[in-house]
């Protein structure tokens, strides 16, 4: 039962009215006394024929105007209202004490962790968000509102730190903080603090891996040149991506950026979209331009040079040679300025070697060159790549960016990903399409089984060789568990006991809930 009680701003008024509950021996749970000079009780419910003789006494205490019964207190309004702002919010919110102890979060937090709330509540603020030191920020001398980029989940978040203080007279007592996370998905390329966009055309490529980030700086370098360039890499990889960010930080920038496929065309064709070609040939009545005209003060991208015919490749080596082309059916001579880039998913030496490519041609071509590395080799680019392309998908099908749950992160990082960027790309356009909510699970992922996918360790890995050790355990046991589902069965089809099993499926978390996602 809940009272609301109208009063003047009395010395002694409230004892007056607690004088006349402990008469009637009611245990009083909370009290509120408001700005406003409205004094609120919150006590058990009391008989009626008692309720019916408290109401006059209170009505009768000096300075009371009026007495009646209220659905809630005010505190308890405000508590509702900003839980169920918070549970609404789509973003990470955590609230610390001051020493950093989790004391509450909100319902998009406890989803991205995947763990029971009793496991969160009281677990140092440090071991689940990290790139910002929260508990030391707490303990300083003065303690104000931060903003940083900090990690969660293994993903990139702006994290919002606001700390939490009580009045107490003329000063302030810290209680706590309150954090809030805004990750880059939803934020998009919108927030340079994520993106830390400058203009450049390579800025949009995740390079957080070595391998990646020296080959960003490499075709950055090579892009201000006007040299052929050679950019290796298997099937999938962005080839095609990296020779577009060179075309877009080269001067030929504001020129043409035309492509041709060398293993989709057949001699003949291909010849004429190279070259054009000139009225009257093919009983044509009109000119046609070809890709080296088309690409006239741009940049001509041979894509997959090295399924170019051998009669196609004898044309471009003389074309390279010379600088000079003729169109198809005309004899005047026509020269090139463009930028050339070719890319190859083989090693063109091996072609040479085999023969199935011309050496002095390579030698043209193999003037600057890159190596765009597979995913598998660059797992640190892996997340950070998904939610850029999440954004993307969002954008063309008109809905928010979902985010990944850390079970969907963990396998995303542990698959080899034979398919590479594109692989990733189609298998997130997929999960995005058909998902329910604003989250992707892993079981959302629909990719083919690959026996590798816990094999593969980035040579740039941090930490010692038995964090990597448990690693390969966890990722082994949480792939097995689905198939053997009791320790028993595990333990029969690993070869060891049964109680070892169960000691390591504690130790790692995995259990028939954490399989499923």
């Amino acid at each position: 039962m809940r009272l609301e009680i109208a009063c003047e701003d009395r010395l002694g008024i409230t004892q007056n009215v607690l004088d006349i509950l402990a008469h009637y021996q009611i245990d009083l749970r909370g009290i509120e006394i408001q700005p406003d000079g409205k004094l609120y009780l919150d006590f058990p419910t009391i008989d009626f024929t008692d309720f019916q003789t408290l109401m006059p006494k209170l009505r009768r205490v000096d300075g009371i105007s009026d007495v009646k019964t209220t659905p809630f207190m005010p505190i308890q309004r405000e508590r509702n209202q900003l839980s169920a702002i918070l549970q609404a919010l789509p973003d990470p919110v955590f609230s610390v004490d001051v020493n950093g102890r989790v004391i509450l979060i909100n319902d998009a937090a406890q989803r991205s962790l995947e763990m029971p709330l009793d496991e969160i509540l009281g677990t140092d603020i440090s071991e689940l968000i990290s790139g910002f030191n929260i508990v030391k920020w707490l303990s300083g001398k003065e303690v104000k509102a931060q903003t940083h980029k900090a990690q969660f989940v293994q993903q990139s978040f702006i994290c919002d730190v606001l700390p939490i203080d009580v009045s107490e007279q003329d000063k302030t007592i810290l209680a706590g903080a309150v954090i809030m996370l805004k990750s880059e998905v939803r934020l998009g390329q919108q927030i340079s603090i994520i993106n830390q966009s400058n203009g450049d055309s390579f800025d949009h490529f995740d390079a957080k891996s070595t391998a990646m980030s020296k080959v960003i700086n490499e075709a950055k370098r090579m892009s201000e040149l006007d040299g052929i360039i050679l950019i290796n890499g298997e099937t999938g990889s962005g080839k095609e991506q990296i020779a577009k960010a060179c075309h877009d930080n080269s001067r030929r920038s504001d020129g043409e950026f035309v492509t041709l496929n060398c293993a989709s065309l057949p001699d003949e064709v291909a010849e004429t979209e190279l070259f054009g070609y000139a009225a009257g040939a093919f009983n044509n009545q009109e000119d046609k331009s070809g890709l080296f005209e088309q690409a006239m003060g741009g940049t001509l991208l041979f894509d997959e040079v090295s399924e170019m015919s051998p009669s196609l490749q004898a044309k471009l080596l003389r074309v390279l040679e010379y600088g000079t082309y003729h169109k198809i059916g005309d004899s005047r001579v026509h020269s090139i300025d463009c930028r050339i880039i070719c890319t190859s998913c083989k090693d063109l030496s091996e072609a040479v070697d085999s023969g199935d490519f011309r050496e002095d041609l390579y030698y043209r071509l193999n003037i600057l060159s890159l190596v765009i590395p597979p995913l598998r080799e660059r797992k640190q680019d892996i997340i950070p790549l998904a939610n850029r392309l999440l954004i993307q998908h969002s954008k063309k099908l008109g809905i928010q960016p979902p985010k990944l749950s850390k079970a969907c992160v963990e396998y995303l990082q542990g698959y080899p990903w034979p398919g590479n960027v594109r692989q990733l790309k189609n298998a997130l356009y997929r999960s995005i399409s058909l998902m329910e909510g604003n989250e992707i699970t892993k079981d959302a992922i629909k990719l083919p089984a690959c026996s590798s996918s816990v094999t593969y360790i980035d040579e740039n890995f941090e930490g010692s060789l038995e964090e990597e050790v448990k690693k390969f355990e966890k990722g082994m046991l949480k792939q097995l568990y689905p198939s053997y589902p009791s320790t028993r069965q595990l333990a029969k089809k690993l070869g060891l006991s049964h109680t070892a099993i169960a000691n390591k499926l504690r130790e790692y978390g995995i259990n028939k809930s954490s399989a499923k996602h």
